[in-house]
């Protein structure tokens, strides 16, 4: 075997219709942690002539681009690195060709999955990086097919993979490069069609969340995010873009907000096909998965991170991984849930909302591994650069602000950002800084019983008169924290 090789480092490539990924992980802290991505623009799909041939010119483009990727794949052991194939290489009559040569270049084999297949490892990224509960709808429109699936925890119920993808239908309705209203309508009406025959078993079976694991999904979700929109989509908000993209005459002149560069090109197609699932599924709303094809081979290489909790397992390596004292964390977290389970029916806040402050509360003193003066300001910075598994983009960001405020000065402007949710942010710091105070002493004390009204968006803490006054230290913190909430705008009485 040779020494050089490194036992914790796993490679995943996925030779995809329209781009080509390679996603390098290692193992850490009970977690994977990505320590290296790297994605290459090839169109392989476009390649496909009407005899289903793949062009010279294609293949030529995927070659090269698996040359760059070869030299990486070196230091990592061979029973660590797996390359799926996809759509295109499914359907090109001379796939065997572009193989045999693409394995040379590699140097392992390459694995052409099956659609069935692809839909259920997809599925099984989502599910090993989300934390839904319930039934599942996941779906990822890659670049010559889109794959539909309903699940539940870690198993897939219905899977299917169709033969439509915004690579594909690029160049079928949009390849005059036309903002028409002729070629959206033309393409969303072939993917209706397309999707004819499993609407009926789909709806039959429902599903609790709608999650979209492809780059078309990210990419509207960062549009409307530049509009200072909530990250959910709606078919509102979906027709809503397509009109905006029709003021344009051509996707050449096309340039919305939010939208990259190099998502561009197949952003208008990806987007018909979305429109039509939510049309013919009668999709109500939909977030951003967190995994897809590549995480689901990963996850299945590395049998010891099967459990079913992400966010436990994000936030237990957390600890581990930048030495977080999890019993002042679980102090905080008690605390801070007490308080909130006697607000959350006049803030109306869900159990989600919990378990992002429960989030906070455990990992709000990650930054002390860095030093102690501005550890609130280092551990935001360590949160909002870490993957978090189980959560999503919005929900990671709201954790990162939370922690960065839950003490010392803090202004309601300084939740902006977070657009659609700002106020959930403001609710949840002004417990996490009382809970923090509560739990200063770092040790599990018999605190009195606590006791939080709201009213007109004003806060009573009341606190037993005794002790407060043989804790005169904490009840000055709690005095001063007032002052901090009125500077906020808000409004924080400790009362007896």
């Amino acid at each position: 075997m040779n020494s050089s090789l490194q036992d914790d480092l796993y490679a995943v490539i996925d030779l995809g219709s329209n781009s080509f990924h390679m996603l390098i992980a290692k193992t850490v802290a009970g977690s994977l942690q990505t320590i290296g991505r790297v994605k290459r623009k090839v169109r392989l799909a476009a390649g496909l002539d009407g005899s289903m041939q793949l062009s010279q010119e294609a293949m030529e483009r995927g070659w090269e681009c698996l040359a760059l990727f070869a030299e990486r794949l070196q230091d990592i052991p061979a029973a660590q690195v797996r390359i799926v194939a996809t759509a295109t290489l499914r359907l090109a009559t001379n796939a065997d060709e572009f193989r045999h040569r693409a394995e040379q270049i590699l140097g392992h084999p390459i694995n052409v999955i099956s659609g069935e297949e692809e839909a259920k490892t997809i599925y099984q990224g989502v599910a090993h990086t989300s934390a839904c509960s319930g039934k599942q709808l996941v779906i990822d429109i890659g670049g010559a097919s889109t794959e539909i699936v309903i699940g539940e925890g870690q198993q897939a119920i219905h899977y299917t993979s169709l033969h439509m993808g915004c690579v594909t239908y690029l160049e079928h309705y949009f390849k005059d490069g036309l903002l028409s209203d002729s070629n959206y309508d033309n393409a969303i009406k072939a993917a209706k069609q397309t999707l004819q025959p499993i609407i009926a078993l789909y709806k039959a079976t429902g599903w609790d969340y709608a999650a979209g694991a492809s780059g078309t999904v990210q990419a509207i979700q960062e549009i409307m995010i530049a509009q200072r929109q909530d990250e959910t989509l709606t078919l509102d908000k979906l027709l809503d873009i397509r009109q905006l993209t029709t003021r344009y005459a051509s996707i050449d002149q096309l340039q919305l907000p939010g939208l990259s560069e190099e998502r561009r090109l197949v952003f208008v197609s990806g987007l018909a096909i979305l429109i039509a699932i939510f049309e013919s599924l009668q999709v109500s709303a939909m977030g951003l998965a967190g995994g897809a094809l590549r995480e689901g081979v990963l996850y299945s290489m590395v049998p010891q991170l099967q459990r079913q909790d992400i966010r436990q397992r994000t936030i237990d390596s957390f600890i581990t991984r930048y030495h977080v004292d999890r019993g002042q964390g679980e102090r905080v977290a008690c605390i801070a849930k007490l308080l909130l389970a006697q607000l959350s029916k006049p803030w109306q806040l869900s159990e989600a909302d919990h378990g992002l402050l429960t989030a906070a509360a455990m990992l709000h003193e990650v930054g002390l591994l860095i030093e102690y003066k501005q550890y609130p300001k280092h551990g935001a910075y360590i949160i909002r650069n870490t993957d978090m598994p189980g959560f999503t983009k919005q929900q990671h960001n709201l954790v990162a602000k939370l922690v960065r405020f839950h003490k010392g000065d803090v202004l309601a402007g300084d939740f902006e950002s977070l657009g659609a949710h700002e106020n959930l942010a403001a609710q949840l710091v002004r417990l996490l800084r009382v809970a923090v105070i509560l739990s200063m002493r770092r040790k599990n004390d018999v605190l009195p019983e606590l006791v939080i009204k709201e009213h007109d968006n004003a806060l009573t803490l009341y606190i037993d008169k005794q002790w407060l006054d043989a804790h005169p230290l904490m009840f000055s913190e709690l005095q001063q924290e007032s002052l901090y909430q009125r500077k906020a705008g808000w409004k924080l009485t400790i009362s007896n």
